[in-house]
């Protein structure tokens, strides 16, 4: 991975394991906690591919095993990340945009879902039973909604930082474009285009000011 690649990655997960261990571990929820080192990882997966998503979920999950209050084996998340960082990278489209937002959700929840049957599985093997005595249907549940409610405030920022951190083109022209993969997704989502609109209005208004001025300057020189 390249030098700026490294940093940025480094940088996200970093802040987001200090909320995810500062603030969302201690909401109490029911049933999973909200994962934002999984969306994290989504996110720069999403832009970086297989490989950098691999790389950034190895390591994400890495410090995710040491992090206190960590009660688990060191490497089980990283194993886990790593698996769900290449999965989320094959879902990277080609050309770097999507026309619906679809697609980033269903990775989200894909992800949420696989995780949590990864990290349930690989604590099977060594013997931690702690998922079965919670219930993994709940936790399956309750994973994919958390990670799906807050996944259109986290993936699409953290997509647009990984562009602009690489000088993708893609990061200036289509900031102004619905198709875009990033900025795409949280307007249909959420159905937010209200900077599109507002530009959009402005730039009428200098038109229709422009003509008008036009109009009083002929009407002079007559």
């Amino acid at each position: 991975m390249r030098f700026n690649r490294m940093l940025l990655s480094t940088t996200l997960v970093v802040v987001a394991l200090v909320i995810q261990v500062s603030v969302l571990a201690r909401l109490r929820l029911p049933g999973a906690v909200p994962d934002l080192v999984l969306l994290t990882v989504v996110g720069l997966a999403l832009v970086y591919g297989h490989v950098g998503g691999c790389l950034v979920g190895f390591g994400a999950g890495l410090l995710s095993d040491l992090a206190p209050p960590a009660d688990h084996a060191a490497g089980r998340y990283a194993f886990v990340l790593c698996v769900i960082g290449y999965a989320a990278g094959l879902a990277k489209p080609e050309n770097g945009r999507l026309k619906s937002a679809m697609g980033p959700m269903a990775v989200v929840v894909a992800t949420a879902v696989g995780s949590t049957l990864l990290y349930a599985g690989v604590g099977a093997l060594v013997g931690d039973t702690a998922a079965r005595h919670v219930g993994l249907g709940g936790l399956l549940f309750t994973a994919a909604l958390y990670d799906l409610l807050l996944a259109p405030f986290v993936v699409p920022g953290i997509m647009a930082l990984a562009r602009r951190a690489d000088n993708d083109p893609l990061a200036d022209a289509g900031s102004g474009t619905a198709t875009d993969v990033s900025s795409g997704w949280l307007s249909a989502g959420t159905g937010l285009r209200i900077g599109n609109q507002r530009a959009g209005l402005l730039v009428k208004a200098a038109k229709a000011r422009g003509a008008r001025v036009g109009r009083i300057k002929g009407v002079k020189r007559l």
